[in-house]
């Protein structure tokens, strides 16, 4: 049974669709991340989760109970759902110890004093702040700052946590450690999560499962292996991890990218409703291109750069740009030098994807 049902919900601002009609079962102790651009919608589906929105169309339910729904004309407030919810914000009480941060929930359900005393102390040390928990805020890093706020969303006990971009104004070494404990918790203790990121790395290291959207639209949803390795449409393909999309053109049975005619072997054919359209855009992460002496498609190094153990490179193919990474081991064209690419692996869409409207 699902812990959290969206049913076609939809929110609108004026003449503005947010959200339109997104359906989303998030299973119990699952993770599931919302992932899109900046105004994609995500956060504002985040928030007629917690209540913070009415929704204009649908329904949102638990397993037991109905939170939002215009069909019977039902909403229920946020303090009445029992979702922890963690923001990007820190929103910790500099006045109060960590402690009392954690329990200040507690105190305002006005549970019994043993009860906030036990949630508080298992929350704390679920968290590694028990050793800390006289402490004020001000005297800890952005990442202890963060796991308060963590450890107060969990002494409530949730059956889902709601977490908005919890990580993104840590520095790279805390957002890491930070997005393994917040996994390691979650399996510890079973709760589902509804997760709001711009960032990639984050949603496939901690999902089981992503939602991509675009314009309020839900573009795919699936498991990051199946996000990545087969993204449902042009916008997901260039979207999810560094890609390269060359438009492509075909003419008497030869294809061209720009002026530059361009030789495809079995591991790239395009489909014939691509040949016979006369164009597509073949889709190409920078780690499926090789460099080769003979027989590749020509193109002049751009830029190259070294990544600690990769190798980044820009290649422009007429117009075009591709990137290729290779691991610093292997042999390559430096900068300004002309190179030879051949494609190993990739993806043709239409010129005009459907999700591009």
């Amino acid at each position: 049974m699902s812990t959290l049902k969206l049913d076609r919900i939809t929110k609108r601002f004026g003449n503005v669709t947010a959200v339109s009609a997104l359906d989303l079962e998030v299973e119990h102790g699952e993770c599931v991340a919302m992932l899109g651009p900046s105004g994609c919608g995500k956060t504002t589906t985040l928030r007629m989760v917690a209540g913070f929105e009415d929704i204009d169309e649908g329904e949102i339910l638990t397993a037991d109970k109905v939170l939002s729904s215009k069909i019977k004309n039902y909403y229920l407030p946020p303090e009445k759902r029992d979702f922890g919810m963690v923001f990007q914000a820190f929103a910790v009480w500099p006045h109060l110890t960590v402690y009392e941060n954690v329990a200040f929930p507690l105190r305002i359900r006005k549970l019994p004093a043993a009860e906030i005393e036990r949630r508080t102390s298992d929350a704390l040390r679920h968290t590694n702040l028990h050793k800390v928990a006289n402490n004020r805020p001000d005297d800890l890093s952005g990442g202890g700052k963060q796991r308060v706020a963590l450890a107060r969303a969990l002494a409530i006990q949730p059956k889902v946590m709601l977490l908005d971009e919890p990580l993104s104004s840590l520095d790279p070494h805390f957002r890491e450690e930070m997005r393994f404990e917040i996994k390691d918790i979650q399996r510890r203790l079973g709760f589902s999560i509804l997760y709001v990121t711009h960032d990639q790395s984050e949603a496939m290291a901690l999902s089981d499962r992503i939602l991509v959207m675009k314009g309020g639209v839900v573009q795919q949803v699936g498991t990051p292996t199946e996000i990545y390795y087969r993204p449902a449409n042009r916008f997901v393909f260039g979207f999810i991890g560094l890609s390269s999309l060359l438009r492509i053109r075909f003419f008497n049975g030869r294809c061209f990218v720009d002026d530059i005619d361009m030789p495809l072997d079995a591991a790239t054919p395009a489909p014939p409703e691509i040949v016979g359209a006369g164009e597509g855009v073949l889709a190409v992460r920078p780690a499926d291109a090789d460099f080769v002496d003979e027989g590749g498609l020509p193109g002049i190094v751009r830029r190259r750069s070294l990544l600690g153990e990769i190798v980044d490179y820009q290649i422009a193919v007429g117009e075009q740009v591709v990137r290729v990474q290779k691991t610093r081991h292997e042999p390559g064209p430096n900068t300004g030098e002309a190179c030879q690419l051949k494609f190993v692996l990739g993806n043709w869409y239409p010129m005009t994807d459907s999700a591009d409207s």
